[in-house]
């Protein structure tokens, strides 16, 4: 899968490291920030990339509209102004930069937990009013206290280090990282139920997804130890905003350090002046450094990825993940090809898909694979204006019913063989790359004594062996107005053979003349 990257546009306020990085770099880049909803939906069409950051809501409509969109970056973390679903249906590479602003982030956090220690905004707010009120902002230390952490990724694991030199004991809980890999940074990992009960303070460092909305609830609340604090420096509505408010307003929570809320800006500012509430306007990215690394990410990530180097931060699309070295391209294009054949030789709905790799240096290959030959499989059934590939293939083969199943096996040497199952019998083909070419070395059981080139314009056909059998397919197509460049055929098996003859130009309506000579014979162009 080839990225063409010509045009990006930028259409949110960004450091001008990441325009340079992009133009030195051969990419033609527009900064526009000021484009309305309206002007946004005309002016995509004229871009292979987008970058925001959260100001712009890239929405199903500006993804359908943008034509030649291949990829979208987020310089930051969430990707909640985006319609990922969308763009993934489209074909379309959604990333972030999921490392750039993890430090920011984790010392904002750390500052909200300590100003909570000691009411510090009050404090601060009271001497700006003349007050010296020292009785009034008796604080706690944070020494021997426990802080729950809710999220273990990198910006977790920043915040467990940081606040674990000051005495802390640190808990947490991810369905993703271990109970082995917490311990590493010193966090002991608990189920969620045995949590709540031993915070002193709790930290949420989650994305925003069903699973984890209003995961702090009144539930929570009521099976924590009375006066526990609370930060959000995540997303908005991880933390139950009502039921903060009323635990606030009981004691139950001691208080609260916010930087993100469900609206923003928030029209209800019962939270934000509650006296026991330290909060901010989602400054947890917004350091110079931060912006500076994040801007910087995204374009060298738009730069590896169109040169083929590597892909990181890509969120929809882990297909693609080994799958751009220059020694890789030639098996994508065989499973893409492999699943071209089938449709032609198995026409019909396919019951079962399977698709095993030989050798050990196809052994992380199949996710990949198996989306190439889904891309190639579902190529003559996509929508108007929808191009196949490595991202959409393997969703848009879910919502049609199609599962592929995958395996590897040890072997002398690298193939693939795939297998499609249908109400008309069984469909076997094995395929390999030759000198960087791929090609079909069987059919059915049938063999290839000279593999079969699966590039350009080909014909395969279906035939009853003959000795005038290859004579009379040249002949035909040469009738036709096709030039012949290659033609192999296969050893018999139940009295067939498979020929691919890869031409020059389409045989055009001679198609059907060569069937008074083969059996069966379909077109494409690989």
């Amino acid at each position: 899968m080839v990225i063409a990257l010509r045009k990006v546009l930028i259409s949110d306020e960004i450091d001008p490291k990441c325009v340079e990085v992009l133009q030195a770099n051969g990419i033609e880049v527009v900064k526009n920030t000021k484009l309305s909803k309206e002007e946004l939906l005309a002016e995509i069409p004229k871009y292979d990339g987008l970058i925001v950051r959260s100001a712009t809501k890239v929405t199903a409509d500006v993804i359908q509209a943008g034509s030649n969109l291949k990829i979208i970056g987020r310089a930051g973390t969430g990707v909640d102004n985006i319609d990922c679903k969308a763009a993934t249906e489209r074909g379309i590479i959604v990333m972030n930069t999921p490392g750039g602003n993890t430090l920011s982030a984790a010392e904002h956090t750390c500052t909200l937990i300590i100003s909570l220690t000691r009411d510090l905004a009050r404090a601060a707010q009271s001497m700006k009013e003349g007050r010296w009120d020292r009785k009034a902002f008796m604080g706690i230390e944070l020494n021997g206290k426990t802080l729950a952490i809710i999220g273990l990724g990198r910006i977790g694991q920043e915040v467990a280090l940081r606040m674990q030199s000051f005495g802390m004991t640190t808990i947490g809980f991810d369905p993703i990282v271990s109970a082995d890999v917490a311990a590493e940074f010193n966090t002991e990992w608990l189920p969620l139920e045995q949590i709540w009960q031993r915070a002193d303070f709790i930290t949420v460092h989650t994305p925003l997804i069903p699973a984890t909305t209003n995961l702090i609830n009144d539930a929570v609340f009521a099976k924590c130890k009375k006066g526990v604090r609370v930060v959000n420096c995540a997303r908005g509505g991880i933390i139950e905003e009502a039921a903060l408010l009323r635990a606030l307003e009981s004691g139950q929570c001691g208080g609260a350090g916010l930087d993100v809320f469900c609206e923003e800006p928030p029209k209800d500012q019962s939270l934000i002046q509650h006296p026991k509430v330290t909060a901010t306007p989602h400054l947890g990215a917004s350091t110079i450094e931060a912006q500076s690394r994040v801007a910087v990410e995204i374009a060298e990530q738009f730069v590896d990825l169109m040169q083929g180097k590597k892909l990181f931060g890509a969120i929809n699309a882990p297909a693609l993940t080994n799958a751009l070295s220059p020694a890789t391209q030639p098996w994508v294009k065989l499973g893409e090809s492999l699943g071209v054949l089938a449709t032609l030789l198995a026409p019909g709905s396919a019951s079962a898909l399977q698709l095993q790799t030989t050798g050990a240096e196809l052994a992380q290959a199949g996710s990949y694979l198996s989306a190439a030959f889904l891309a190639g499989y579902l190529r003559s059934s996509r929508a108007e204006g929808v191009i196949l590939n490595l991202v959409n293939a393997p969703v848009l083969a879910k919502e049609a019913g199609l599962k592929i199943t995958t395996s590897n096996q040890a072997g002398p040497s690298p193939s693939v063989a795939v297998s499609v199952t249908s109400a008309n019998g069984q469909l076997q083909l094995v395929g390999s790359v030759a000198a960087g070419v791929p090609v079909l070395t069987g059919v059915q059981g049938s063999s290839f004594a000279v593999p079969a080139s699966l590039r350009g314009p080909v014909l395969i056909f279906k035939a009853a062996p003959s000795p005038t059998l290859l004579p009379a397919v040249v002949e035909s197509v040469v009738k036709n107005g096709a030039s012949v460049v290659g033609l192999s055929v296969s050893s018999a098996v139940n009295s067939a053979v498979y020929g691919v003859v890869n031409l020059s130009g389409s045989l055009g309506n001679g198609l059907e003349a060569l069937k008074n000579v083969v059996s069966s014979a379909s077109q494409a162009s690989l």
